[in-house]
């Protein structure tokens, strides 16, 4: 009573809203501020990232320094910032931009916070996600080479490779000694790429790739002498070290729980994944539950469409028998762009906001292929490389035409380009942290929607595309199992694979993917179903709410414009929406 009697006197004195609005401009101002600052450092911090993510007016010259010292600092920087953001309240500021901004900042602090027990830096010997070897040849396929300028900053970044190799070396000593490993089988993994790399013609070889794509002869014999002579000799060396010191040392339980504060680490990477405060158990049970609904699903429509109740033998056709696969590595790319263009033609109808940014499909490079299956690198902000499908074509004979078009759809339109590209174009009108911060909750969780809603769009090509699809989806609802069980329950390897095969039919390699990957990238898997189910929980509360006024591209629209937003800032946004008077 008092407050509000308070706020009251308050109101009789000053004219109405005058002094709230400028309350609120105010803070949005420190919030503008705050946030701009934060990305800057985090892109000061993450090099690579900032241009793998396509920033503009950014220099490619350095690579990440993981070195302890600057890790402490940068550490103490993410406490100020987040404690400066808890001192204020954004209520004021809810819909308006800098709410967003608030909210993805406070976010991705609490999540960097809540992973620390992880000291992923320690043990991160991978062939995905914060691995050394991903990040330089992920780096290699898009740094920017043309001009004097950039071919000096290319340069200078591969002077940097060598001492960046060894500080990663330093790191997992260090990390061997306090009891924090990398799986055996993960160890393996980057050992046979280490290989296959090391093995690689140089003019074929990803590390040179900056060279092929510039044709001035001094700037290419000077990369290929570095290469030959500095950084292909520290691989050597660090492939030794992997081999003789570390393999023997690393963990055979494959679960994050088998390392120091492996349940603190496992609780905080589901917080910084989804934004959520769920419980292994429940995250488990869960995915049980939307996997025996999905497999009921399909049922339907092998009974439709095969005369057959049992899946089993309709899936093991479809992705053992020739007739479903493809012949060579070309037809495969040539399959999965006429999906693209499919969507990318009924993508008018179904939003508003349209990418602008192209997309080309090309092949992962040969020793990356095996253990992938496909991903999106986003367009450059300024327009001067479009955004890469990256599929892998290994194997295109024991590949099923009956999986290329779901995950097409996942990583192409409507799903990850349309999604990102959406953020990239935004400009001004979008916080540059809501424009290059991604929330895998929701940027996994949008891209599963969008192989739901390719077939509301019609987009598939037959009935055989669209099992596959909800075969694709049922991988995704077993990944709530398959990813809490090995980093929470102590599952195996094979307990893995076995549940994959069981209840996707998928074929062992495919199974194998997912099961290699969350040992070394924990709570990853959770994002793809947890946020899918959540999108689809919103749209529904959405057509129940507007009735008769919904319109599904309006909703599309408000569910993108900002970006792949933290899950719960998602439902705060479009419940609040809904709220809104019409």
């Amino acid at each position: 009573m008092r407050r509000a009697a308070a706020v009251a006197l308050l109101l009789v004195a000053r004219a109405p809203g005058v002094a709230a609005q400028g309350d609120a401009d105010s803070l949005a101002v420190r919030v503008r501020k705050l946030a701009d600052a934060y990305v800057a450092g985090y892109f000061e911090r993450h090099p690579d990232e900032a241009t793998l993510d396509g920033v503009a007016g950014v220099r490619h010259d350095r690579l990440p320094d993981n070195s302890p010292i600057t890790r402490g600092r940068w550490q103490a920087r993410e406490d100020r910032w987040l404690a400066e953001l808890r001192r204020m309240d954004p209520d004021p500021l809810a819909g308006r931009a800098e709410w967003t901004a608030y909210g993805v900042m406070r976010a991705a602090l609490e999540g960097a916070v809540a992973v620390r027990a992880c000291h992923y830096e320690l043990w991160n010997v991978s062939h995905v996600n914060q691995g050394w070897l991903p990040i330089v040849t992920s780096l290699a396929a898009v740094q920017p080479v043309g001009s004097d300028e950039l071919r000096a900053q290319t340069l200078a970044r591969w002077q940097a490779i060598p001492l960046y190799i060894a500080s990663e070396m330093a790191n997992q000593r260090e990390g061997l000694r306090l009891g924090y490993s990398a799986p055996q089988s993960n160890v393996r993994i980057v050992i046979k790429q280490l290989d296959q790399l090391l093995d690689e013609r140089l003019d074929r070889s990803p590390l040179y790739a900056p060279a092929l794509r510039d044709s001035t002869p001094a700037f290419r014999d000077e990369l290929r002498r570095f290469i030959e002579n500095a950084i292909l000799p520290t691989i050597r060396q660090y492939r030794q070290f992997l081999d003789k010191e570390y393999l023997p040392r690393a963990r055979k339980v494959i679960g994050v729980s088998g390392n120091p504060n492996g349940a603190a680490c496992y609780k905080g990477a589901i917080l910084a994944t989804t934004g959520l405060t769920l419980s292994p158990d429940s995250i488990h049970r869960l995915g049980r539950a939307t996997v025996s609904e999905l497999e009921a699903e399909m049922r339907s429509i092998t009974e439709r469409s095969f005369g057959l109740r049992d899946v089993t033998p309709v899936l093991k056709r479809l992705r053992g028998d020739s007739k479903f696969s493809f012949r060579t590595r070309e037809a495969m790319l040539a399959y999965a762009q006429a999906a693209l263009e499919r969507a990318a033609t009924a993508m008018p109808r179904w939003f508003g906001i349209l990418p602008r940014a192209g997309i080309v499909v090309r092949s992962y490079p040969a020793f990356r292929e095996r253990e992938s299956v496909g991903e999106w690198d986003p367009p450059a902000e300024d327009g001067s490389r479009p955004a890469v499908f990256y599929l892998s074509t290994y194997d295109p004979k024991h590949k099923s035409r009956a999986d290329v078009e779901a995950l097409t759809f996942h990583e192409t339109i409507p799903g990850h380009h349309l999604q990102g590209a959406i953020a990239l174009e935004r400009g001004a009108a979008l916080p540059a942290i809501a424009r290059y911060f991604w929330s895998p909750g929701f940027g996994e969780g949008w891209a599963e929607y969008a192989e739901q809603l390719a077939d509301e769009m019609g987009v598939y090509s037959s009935d055989t595309a669209r099992l596959g699809a909800l075969a694709d989806l049922t991988l995704s609802a077993a990944l709530l199992v398959v990813d809490t069980g090995i980093n929470a329950f102590g599952w195996t390897r094979d307990d893995g694979i076995q549940f994959l095969e069981a209840h996707t039919r998928v074929p062992q390699i495919r199974a194998e993917v997912p099961v290699d990957r969350y040992p070394v990238w924990p709570a990853q898997g959770l994002s793809y179903a947890l946020g899918r189910l959540e999108i689809r929980r919103l749209r529904a509360l959405a057509e129940q709410t507007l009735g008769a006024k919904f319109d599904i591209k309006a909703f599309h629209d408000r569910v993108l414009e900002d970006g792949a937003v933290p899950l719960p800032l998602l439902r705060d946004k479009i419940e609040r929406w809904l709220g809104a008077p019409r």
